[in-house]
């Protein structure tokens, strides 16, 4: 079975496809020649999911899945949430966001956060969603060198290191992301079976 995952990101894919095994071939939107920018301008992760997959599909008739990340702080209402990627502006950049973070949160107490993941399968025009979360804390500074985005200044819960400061493998087995795909993975190769 061939399946797109509606990326760019070729670390993304090859860790999936790892993930996945032989079973199944997995394709990015280049390798279907979707050149385009995928909208997402809903307010939900559940929606830009949902809309990254169900574009691809009905563009390019393929099964495929989208996924859709947000940190979400407690103190700030689950600010960034949804434009977690652009909080600090459309340029996307991990670090002005990172320390628009920290100045909203400077002397605030509660430090409590959580990453959410949502992924969005269509198979044959038929839609299921999976939802990874993983609960932590927002550091006082950055701390680490390793991931990307809000890794240096995200501590998940009784770990004591940030995201940045762990290594891959021990990171994705514990992620918001890791945890989606592993329900994604688990549904994939039930079909299979």
């Amino acid at each position: 079975m061939k399946l797109v995952f509606a990326t760019n990101n070729l670390n993304k894919l090859k860790e999936l496809q790892n993930l996945l095994g032989q079973e199944m071939e997995l394709l990015s939107l280049a390798a279907i020649n979707c050149k385009e920018e995928i909208p997402e301008d809903y307010e939900t992760l559940e929606e830009n999911a949902s809309q990254k997959a169900r574009y691809v599909f009905d563009k390019f008739n393929v099964n495929c899945f989208a996924d859709d990340t947000g940190l979400e702080i407690e103190a700030l209402n689950n600010e960034p949430g949804v434009y977690s990627a652009r909080y600090a502006g459309e340029e996307k950049d991990a670090k002005a966001n990172m320390k628009k973070v920290l100045e909203n949160l400077k002397g605030v107490k509660n430090r409590k956060a959580r990453f959410r993941t949502v992924i969005s399968l269509i198979i044959d025009g038929k839609e299921v969603q999976f939802e990874g979360i993983v609960s932590g804390n927002i550091l006082e500074k950055e701390r680490g060198i390793d991931g990307f985005g809000y890794d240096p200044i995200f501590e998940p819960g009784g770990y004591g290191i940030s995201f940045a400061e762990m290594d891959m493998k021990e990171k994705n087995r514990i992620s918001h992301r890791g945890l989606a795909v592993q329900k994604l993975v688990t549904y994939l190769l039930s079909l299979h079976n």
